[in-house]
């Protein structure tokens, strides 16, 4: 069983949308799992995923409606096996929390899966119209479905 966990701004946007689009990716392909998302912004603790993240999940099928934003904990890197950022504040943030080089290894950009040793960011379409959240989410399925594919390649050779 894998842990993996995504990391944004205020856990509204980018990383419900990693969490949903992974956890279907790996119901589909039976690989157990735990997934979820947090933030570094405590405004929006609580509160659902951004109604356009919300509407761009639903029109591919997903519903993310349940999630609720939470903050990054230093206890995630117990918790998780991975920890995936979408730009470099983040990464930045969560090295900022690592107590050693264990928590430090379980860290990467989200868009390292595709483009490796890139550091590319995930652009925050919060800023921006409905496109952006298409755009954002079409970015992450990509990277997901890789990433559920090497999951399945790893599994199959434990």
């Amino acid at each position: 069983m894998v842990n993996i966990l995504f990391v944004c701004t205020g856990n509204i946007c980018r990383s419900p949308l990693a969490e949903g689009i992974l956890k279907d990716k790996l119901n589909a392909l039976h690989i157990p799992g735990r997934v979820d998302s947090c933030g570094f912004e405590s405004f929006h603790i609580g509160d659902p995923p951004d109604r356009r993240a919300q509407l761009t999940a639903s029109r591919h099928g997903l519903d993310i409606a349940g999630h609720r934003a939470r903050l990054f904990t230093t206890g995630d890197f117990d918790d998780f096996d991975l920890i995936y950022v979408m730009d470099t504040g983040h990464f930045n943030n969560v090295m900022k929390h690592a107590r050693n080089a264990s928590d430090r290894a379980k860290v990467d950009y989200m868009l390292n899966v595709i483009s490796p040793w890139q550091n590319l960011g995930v652009k925050d379409p919060w800023y921006h119209d409905q496109e952006a959240f298409e755009e954002v989410f079409l970015l992450l399925d990509l990277a997901c479905d890789k990433l559920a594919k090497k999951l399945l390649t790893d599994k199959s050779r434990s």
